[in-house]
């Protein structure tokens, strides 16, 4: 066979070899496509909203786009450019892009909750962790606070249930009903009997019965995140707008935790369960505004301080995205200097280095 004609049947064979490595790299490409809208329905999305993720994931060099569909990293990778385009367009404040950017927040939050968890839920009081925050319901008198002491196989020591309206109480033999809110897990109920007054390190306590048929009254709806930030509380007035936006500084406070379903802080003195307040602080240089209701109240008598556990009203799309961008780590990091309107004074600084406040930080939030 003539060279020529050699190296010709060489090229065509490369050739054909190309057509069919890039027919089946299309095909491939096409197909994963297909996949990645079935996967986004499957997720709820419409059509609309697939095509803007599939933009994203381009954008991200997201090398298998239906890892968005379970993978949080790589959801994440993309709200956060979507998050940071809205901020260097200026196109933060369209209600499209809020919209959607709403229903990322949505999903990752789905996303999150459904994953496996190491920590399962509890079915006796035995498994009760000592420290944790109890509230002790005492028929036809009122409810209690205390705290678990120690907790045994044989029965469980908490500390002396205080209410600040009931001073005279005779526990010995007294029937409870026990609610607590496990970390990370779900609110539980038990019933218990009183078995004894003791001294339990040093502290007055209370021993008390063990129930192995703890009911699990709710799951927690929403995502949290620790922080102590400086902000202000206000009681809301009749008839005020929601979100309203104060300008003078009110009751200084420290939030602890937060979530799109509330938040805790802290503050001097006590309070009482069913206050109407608003709680004033800044994320991403931008003031926000949570109007709620106060649920429970922990009360530290020692250093005369409590935490609010505040359940938030129905917040505005802009205001849940921005709380939620701080849940989930999508803003950047805030120069406390640059806030729009004064809350770091030496007053409030002063506090945050006390350390009153540094031991009292170590409380769990709502």
């Amino acid at each position: 066979m003539p060279l020529s004609t050699l190296i010709f049947v060489v090229i065509i064979i490369g050739l054909v070899a190309a057509f069919v490595t890039l027919s089946q790299k299309e095909k491939s490409v096409s197909g994963s496509w297909i996949q990645f809208f079935a996967k986004g329905k499957e997720a709820g999305f419409s059509l609309k909203e697939i095509e803007l993720l599939r933009r994203l994931a381009i954008r991200c060099n997201i090398e298998e786009p239906t890892a968005l569909f379970w993978s949080q990293n790589q959801l994440d990778i993309c709200i956060r450019s979507m998050v940071r385009g809205m901020r260097m367009s200026g196109e933060g404040d369209e209600q499209g892009n809020q919209d959607f950017l709403s229903r990322l927040y949505d999903f990752r939050k789905k996303v999150e909750m459904e994953k496996p968890k190491i920590k399962t839920g509890i079915s006796t009081s035995r498994q009760i962790s000592e420290g944790q925050t109890l509230r002790v319901l005492v028929a036809e008198t009122g409810v209690f606070r205390s705290q678990v002491v120690k907790n045994t196989t044989s029965y469980m020591t908490i500390s002396r249930p205080v209410n600040p309206k009931i001073t005279n109480m005779n526990w010995n033999g007294q029937k409870l009903s026990v609610y607590f809110w496990r970390e990370d897990d779900a609110g539980y109920v038990f019933d218990s009997l009183v078995e004894d007054e003791v001294f339990s390190k040093g502290i007055s306590s209370l021993k008390i019965s063990h129930n192995d048929a703890l009911f699990r009254t709710q799951k927690r709806k929403s995502i949290r995140i620790k922080m102590h930030k400086a902000a202000f509380l206000y009681l809301i007035k009749d008839g005020e707008p929601p979100g309203k936006l104060e300008m003078n500084p009110g009751l200084k406070c420290f939030l602890e935790d937060l979530s799109d379903g509330g938040c805790a802080v802290i503050v001097g003195g006590n309070a009482e369960a069913g206050l109407r307040v608003k709680v004033q602080f800044a994320l991403d240089n931008s003031p926000i505004s949570m109007s709620g209701t106060v649920r429970s109240v922990d009360f530290n008598e020692g250093i005369k301080r409590s935490i609010l556990h505040i359940e938030a009203d129905q917040l505005s799309l802009e205001t849940r995205n921005k709380i939620l961008g701080e849940v989930f780590g999508m803003l950047p990091e805030e120069d406390e200097d640059e806030l729009p309107f004064r809350l770091l004074d030496d007053e409030v600084m002063g506090m945050a280095d006390s350390p009153q406040t540094n031991q009292e930080t170590g409380n769990d939030g709502a």
